[in-house]
């Protein structure tokens, strides 16, 4: 390749990067970033906006599973402060 071809080669080369970076600019917009795992997500990965934060589908279902369990590690939690009172009580005899 000589001189001329080079610099037409680098010359593209600028040119696709100027036009990536324009584009990428353009769809900024229809970008989000998960509130709680920071992932970035551009129309592939499922994102919902929830008040003015967005959260991908991950993060959901995690939330959902600790919702689902709420009620389980509610009860586990009021039993273990039940079990800590009876100890409490039995060693003021």
């Amino acid at each position: 390749m000589n001189e001329k071809e080079g610099k037409k080669v680098i010359m593209e080369t600028i040119a696709e990067g100027r036009k990536m970076e324009a584009y990428a600019e353009h769809r900024t917009k229809d970008m989000h970033a998960c509130w709680t795992c920071g992932v970035i997500s551009y129309k592939k990965k499922p994102m919902k906006e929830i008040g003015k934060k967005w959260f991908c589908i991950d993060c959901l279902r995690q939330l959902k599973e600790v919702m689902d369990t709420f009620d389980q590690w509610e009860e586990e939690l009021i039993l273990e402060r039940d079990a800590r009172k009876q100890l409490d009580d039995g060693m003021n005899l």
